[in-house]
């Protein structure tokens, strides 16, 4: 198969371990940067160019698409969906899981375990809006951060109240969630392909710090997930439309509850840390399901 992946860097490790995959099965791989596409709208003949030239005869693309550019990358998706080209992850769910305070909803509708989580836009709101959470200590999140950047552990409810009118002055989106204390700076990381969590690890965070990310500085191990860990993971991809999704899960008192689902999940972690060959997993994934088919935004729906 002739198969696309857009990246804006072709040396990054995940986008150079799904080439190597799909070259190893003995495929076509084209890695193409997301803004360097432009794109025709002709009434029945969508075309999409790169470079001065016409990007044809693709199979399936793989979206590894950045959050600071997830607008204009969505956008060239659909033009290869429109394409009739099958995306392992549909501009739609992508665009779906972006939006945090969307995906919570979607998940909270669907009865999916979450921390109690609050969102407001006026500083009148502050006080009641950290009481819904069950007051200090409680996290602060910007709704467009990425990484672990602009998430905030508030301790006390003064400092709770300073870092959200700081947020709120500077016109920034914000939500506040209960702190999981018991998870002592863990979380689960599991991938998700095709409807199976195909890996698990667990993300440990540095001594005096909460977020686990490993862009902060996080370690990775190999974990052993639980069967509710497990469902609750595979029925969150499926609730935000996601073929292929990392799902951020803590350990609670209450159960397994859901902080995040990721529709661009990296694979140096979790393939160091399970040593399983998770690009090949996802290239044999597109191997079983690209064939001619509709996307939802193939079609009227946008």
């Amino acid at each position: 198969m002739k198969i696309a992946i857009l990246s804006r860097n072709k040396h990054l490790y995940s986008t150079r371990r799904l080439v190597q995959a799909g070259e190893d099965a003995g495929h076509e791989m084209h890695v193409i940067d997301t803004l360097r596409c432009y794109m025709s709208m002709v009434s029945h003949k969508p075309e999409i160019h790169f470079k001065g030239q016409v990007l044809e005869g693709f199979d399936a693309v793989i979206p590894r698409i950045g959050a600071s550019v997830t607008q204009y990358g969505t956008a060239v998706l659909r033009q290869f969906e429109m394409m009739g080209v099958f995306p392992v992850n549909e501009s739609v769910a992508i665009s779906r899981s972006r939006d945090k305070l969307r995906s919570l909803q979607l998940l909270s509708r669907k009865g999916v375990g979450l921390p109690v989580t609050g969102f407001a836009h006026s500083p009148d709101d502050i006080p009641d809006l950290i009481n819904m959470v069950g007051g200090a200590p409680l996290v602060i999140k910007m709704l467009e951060g990425t990484q672990g950047i602009g998430v905030v552990l508030a301790e006390t409810r003064k400092a709770a109240e300073s870092v959200i009118e700081a947020f709120m002055g500077l016109n920034v989106s914000v939500m506040v969630q209960e702190y999981i204390k018991e998870a002592g700076g863990a979380d689960i990381r599991c991938f998700v392909v095709g409807g199976k969590v195909i890996a698990a690890m667990k993300r440990q965070a540095l001594p005096g710090e909460f977020r686990s990310n490993l862009h902060r500085g996080g370690t990775a191990s190999l974990i052993r997930i639980t069967p509710e860990e497990r469902a609750t993971a595979v029925r969150a991809a499926r609730i935000m439309g996601l073929n292929v999704a990392g799902v951020d899960i803590l350990r609670s008192h209450h159960g397994a509850l859901v902080m995040e689902v990721n529709s661009s999940p990296g694979l140096e972690g979790i393939e160091a840390a399970t040593n399983k060959d998770v690009a090949g997993m996802v290239v044999k994934f597109i191997e079983s399901h690209a064939r001619p088919h509709r996307t939802q935004t193939k079609g009227a729906k946008g």
